[in-house]
């Protein structure tokens, strides 16, 4: 499969198609994605309060790229390079608190929270050898709302990426709540058909029948913007699982979404494993200072219960995209809006290189 052909051409709503299966089944496609895709746009990959104070730290991987975002001496959050420039060993396997400096587990060199080497055991007799000459590499690391983001490449500004979504949300400040805990899906599909099922409420009603209950199909809208897409339902539910008030669903290009209801923010970043295959790590997030372990077990279990139909779907999909049958259909331009968006942006990063 060419993918430099007319399949990457941008196309209006009105007129658009999915995406050929080729772009969910073939090593090519995964691989250019890794440049084109993951490398030079944010990833999710830590919350603030991981990092909250000098030495602190949290594990994290963009593109195949171990990193490590920690807060330096000086206040400063940095995305260092996981990687000792020995002999490749690693600084951290898990998040830490306070540490003093960053060591490496093969070999014991170690390193200043800021990347830069301080001691090297035993290479005084290497010659030529200069500890000052030799700092761990840095990706690019920003915070927003309590969210910590990363990107190895130069990515556009994340204020630009995320423009729009302070002002919709800002009764409900999300850098307030505390993190509860997280659970991980791994799914037999290609990341960008569970990206396109989530980009869409039009499934809802066929997959979803408790969540439908609950949202107002009817007036079920999508927002689009520059790198990211709002879908908006009003939402009725018990008191006791999450009351009355708005469904927000954010995507953020390529791959991170904020859903957002009624005293809960959850936070997806969907993980490519493979070019059939994917993780979803969901993280609870709860108002500081709300201790109501009911809700929280409701929550999560009708949390669970979507996404076990989300999965389920999903993985039916990716089956049909590799069969050889499917030819790209047409996209309902009032209700797969999002996806189509979600196609140009992967469409022209493609075409641009990122």
């Amino acid at each position: 499969m060419s993918l430099d052909s007319e399949l990457l051409l941008a196309q209006p709503l009105d007129r658009a198609w999915a995406l050929p299966a080729a772009l969910y089944t073939d090593l090519q496609a995964a691989e250019r994605e890794r440049a084109a895709v993951f490398a030079r746009h944010w990833q999710l990959v830590a919350h603030a309060d991981q990092v909250r104070d000098p030495g602190d730290h949290a594990v994290a991987e963009i593109d195949g790229v171990p990193l490590l975002i920690v807060r330096g001496e000086d206040g400063t959050l940095r995305a260092l390079h996981n990687v000792c420039r020995h002999r490749a060993g690693p600084l951290a396997t898990c998040d830490g608190r306070g540490a003093k400096a960053l060591r490496c587990q093969y070999h014991g060199w170690t390193y200043r929270l800021d990347g830069q080497l301080r001691s090297a055991p035993e290479m005084n007799v290497a010659r030529d050898f200069d500890i000052a000459a030799i700092r761990l590499p840095q990706a690019h690391v920003a915070q927003w709302q309590g969210l910590v983001f990363a990107a190895l490449e130069s990515p556009p500004p994340l204020a630009e990426v995320l423009d729009g979504i302070d002002a919709r949300i800002g009764a409900h400040p999300l850098a307030s709540y505390g993190f509860d805990r997280r659970t991980s899906y791994e799914i037999a599909c290609n990341w960008k058909t569970y990206v396109d099922n989530y980009l869409e409420g039009y499934h809802v009603p066929h997959i979803h029948p408790a969540l439908n209950r609950m949202l107002d199909y009817r007036s079920y809208t999508t927002t689009l913007s520059a790198w990211h897409s709002l879908q908006f339902s009003p939402l009725e539910s018990a008191d006791a699982l999450y009351g009355n008030g708005d469904a927000l669903y954010y995507f953020i290009w390529p791959n991170i979404m904020l859903n957002i209801l009624p005293g809960r923010l959850q936070t997806n970043r969907v993980v490519p494993l493979g070019v059939d295959r994917c993780r979803v790590d969901f993280d609870y997030f709860y108002p500081a200072g709300r201790n109501d372990a009911a809700h929280r077990t409701q929550d999560e279990a009708f949390s669970d219960e979507v996404q076990r139909e989300d999965i389920a779907i999903c993985e039916r999909v990716q089956h049909r995209l590799a069969s050889g049958s499917y030819q790209a259909g047409r996209l309902n331009p009032k209700r797969e809006s999002g996806v189509w968006h979600f196609h140009e942006l992967y469409r022209r990063a493609l075409r641009n290189g990122g």
